[in-house]
C-alpha cells in the first residue's frame, strides 16, 4: 500500500438506558449520539423496523449518506479542475439491504441519482466526470456491494 494514511476518530455514547439496561430486548432504547471535537452531536438510533427512533439517523442511512457525500465531493473537485461550473447539485440515493435472521443484514446495492446544474462547460463531459468521481470515491471503494450512478445534467439558461 502506498500513499498517506488518514485517521478518523469520534465518540459514540449510548443514551437508551431506560432504567433497567438491557434486561430485555424491549427494555432499552436504541438512541445514541456521535461526537467529534468542534462539531455538533449527531443523534442516531436503529431503523424503526428494529425498534429505533424514526426522528434520528440510523446506521444504514449514514452509510448511504457517506457514499453520496463522498461522490459529490469528488465530482465537484473534478468539475472545478475541468472548467465545468456547477451551480447546483442534489442527489436522491437509494440503497437496498436484505435482512436474514441467521446472517444478520447486508446491503445488496446502492444507486446514486445526482441531478447537476452547470452554468459553464460541456454537459457530456460533466456527465462523464461522474464515472471518474465514482472511481475515486473513498467510501464506494470500501464497501462490498455495487454502487451505481444515474446522473442528470442540466445547463442553466
Amino acid at each position: 500500500m502506498s500513499g498517506r494514511s488518514h485517521s478518523y476518530t469520534l465518540s459514540l455514547t449510548w443514551t437508551g438506558n431506560r432504567g433497567t439496561g438491557t434486561s430485555a430486548y424491549t427494555a432499552y432504547g436504541r438512541e445514541h449520539s456521535f461526537a467529534a471535537p468542534g462539531k455538533p452531536d449527531l443523534l442516531g438510533s436503529a431503523d424503526p423496523a428494529f425498534r429505533g427512533d424514526a426522528t434520528r439517523y440510523n446506521p444504514e442511512e449514514l452509510l448511504v449518506a457517506a457514499i453520496a457525500s463522498c461522490h459529490m465531493l469528488w465530482y465537484l473537485h473534478l468539475c472545478a479542475e475541468a472548467g465545468i461550473v456547477v451551480t447546483a447539485y442534489a442527489d436522491a440515493p437509494i440503497a437496498t439491504m436484505v435482512e436474514d435472521r441467521e446472517r444478520g443484514g447486508w446491503f445488496t446495492g446502492c444507486t446514486l441519482h445526482p441531478s447537476v446544474t452547470i452554468a459553464k462547460g460541456d454537459p457530456e463531459k460533466a456527465r462523464s466526470l461522474h464515472e471518474q468521481a465514482h472511481k475515486k470515491c473513498f467510501v464506494a471503494n470500501s464497501v462490498n456491494f455495487p454502487v451505481g450512478c444515474e446522473p442528470t445534467v442540466t445547463v442553466s439558461a
